[in-house]
């Protein structure tokens, strides 16, 4: 479609008197993909009713820009009236890199929040609405420039936490209102089913605004932990995030296997790949690494989320009890249980132990000759078992593993054996909170690497999502609720 039969077509259906901003939706569209024939622009009213923008331009299924369209002649185009388009603006504004608002004659550009430019190819008149061929190679310029934006490559790590923080809130508030959707139409949807065995599970009075922030986080510092392993920084997916999360976290692997797979909800699949493009555009490890440097903080993956949690959501932060055991004082702890190890129970090694018992564990098979009513079988366990019941971000764990590789000094070459025969298979945390359990998960995994650690096996850490307060739960039928339940189980 050329821009004088798009100009055409606006000008007939608006004189029908009775347009609203969705008439002249496939008009643009057309428009759009013509003058960019490598890009999708997609307009689905599901995924708007959501959150989403009106169109999402795509790039081989990439997202490169999008546009917000309101009804010809629109009063607010800039965005700065309260009772206007300001909430809806600010909002795509602080997520979206890439943004045009549009009345379908005037163009507004935004990049990184910034105003940029705009263009009109249009104008009212007494005669109706008449083109203006001057502005149409500019606007065609721009449309392209627009389609083949490359985002800013990221080096700072507060613009890093900005912009995840910024992604995170836009898929929340769509999760939230999809589950509103889901509730009001009596709708099944796999976000409601995850909810529901959330619900049942973990923490039964979440709200769906509270499940929307954790699922939100959860997905963002998956994210975050999967770049972190990528070897090749000149890809990465959502796809390529499920592959790259550590097996040693088996849940967050099941969870991506869902982001990454065709049963994802429409509705939040767009966000999700927009948020993959913040990660491709840097060196999350370099990032971390430097952060670390600057703030001459021992744990900069703490004070990173602290920077994201902080634009993400202060008040989140209180809400949810994310205080810090100050560094002194857990060292303090972990030295003082060492010390008593070692001079109240004779175990010379403290947290180092490596000593065994044997316990009697019960089976699946039913036993009435047994005390339980099952057959026991006789298990060998370390005598020493570490276990943080509210394990947060991991700092107690993590302080347990720098205090124990203290003694491997100049042993490192017996060091990788130790960790996987007598340190993990009695490193123990419980978490509620699934965006804690993904730090606490990366925490464990990049200190011992750090440490010098050579995995020759797949074991998971055993760091659980969790509820440290009640049993295990039996599995309610849905394949999340089957994760969450084998989580419990093996805690």
């Amino acid at each position: 479609m050329q821009i004088e039969q798009y100009i055409n077509n606006l000008s007939q259906r608006y004189k029908l008197g009775n347009a609203t901003e969705h008439t002249f939706r496939g008009d643009l569209q057309q428009l759009l993909e013509s003058l960019a024939p490598n890009i999708r622009a997609t307009n689905e009213p599901k995924r708007q009713s959501c959150g989403a923008p009106d169109y999402i331009l795509t790039n081989k299924d990439i997202p490169v820009g999008f546009i917000e369209a309101k009804n010809i002649g629109d009063k607010d185009l800039y965005g700065t009236k309260k009772t206007g388009n300001k909430e809806q603006f600010d909002r795509y504004k602080a997520s979206l890199s890439n943004l045009i608002f549009t009345d379908y004659i005037n163009f507004h550009l935004y990049r990184d929040g910034e105003f940029i430019t705009k263009i009109a190819i249009a104008k009212f008149t007494d005669q109706g609405i008449q083109p203006l061929p001057e502005n149409f190679n500019t606007f065609t310029n721009l449309i392209q420039d627009f389609c083949t934006h490359i985002s800013q490559t990221i080096n700072s790590p507060k613009k890093l936490a900005e912009m995840m923080a910024g992604k995170a809130r836009l898929l929340a508030d769509i999760i939230s209102k999809a589950l509103a959707s889901d509730q009001d139409n009596q709708a099944n949807s796999t976000l409601k089913d995850q909810m529901t065995a959330f619900k049942h599970i973990l923490i039964h009075d979440i709200t769906p605004q509270g499940f929307a922030d954790v699922y939100a986080q959860t997905i963002a510092y998956g994210m975050f932990a999967a770049r972190l392993h990528d070897p090749s920084l000149a890809t990465f997916t959502r796809q390529e995030a499920a592959e790259l999360i550590p097996k040693s976290n088996p849940f967050l692997r099941k969870l991506f296997g869902y982001i990454a797979g065709p049963d994802i909800d429409d509705r939040i699949k767009w966000v999700v790949e927009n948020l993959a493009q913040i990660f491709l555009a840097c060196n999350a490890a370099d990032i971390l690494k430097n952060y670390g440097k600057s703030t001459k903080m021992e744990d900069p993956i703490i004070h990173f989320y602290e920077t994201f949690l902080s634009e993400y959501d202060p008040k989140l932060r209180k809400a949810r009890g994310v205080w810090y055991t100050p560094q002194p004082i857990v060292d303090f702890i972990i030295r003082a249980v060492d010390d008593i190890l070692k001079t109240e129970f004779n175990l010379l090694q403290g947290l180092a132990d490596t000593s065994k018992i044997t316990l009697k564990e019960d089976t699946q098979t039913k036993d009435q000759r047994s005390t339980t009513g099952y057959k026991q079988i006789n298990k060998e366990v370390h005598k020493v078992q570490i276990l943080d019941p509210a394990v947060g971000t991991g700092t107690f764990l993590a302080a347990v593993i720098k205090h124990i590789h203290q003694k491997f000094h100049g042993q490192q070459g017996i060091w990788s054996n130790y960790i996987e025969t007598h340190l993990l298979p009695r490193l123990n945390g419980f978490e509620l909170l699934m965006a804690s359990y993904a730090m606490a998960h990366l925490k464990l995994d990049l200190l011992l690497a750090e440490t010098g650690f050579n995995a020759t096996s797949e074991q998971r850490f055993r760091v659980y999502l969790t509820n440290s307060l009640e049993e295990h739960h039996p599995d309610t039928g849905t394949l999340f609720a089957s994760w969450l339940s084998q989580e419990a189980n093996e805690a």
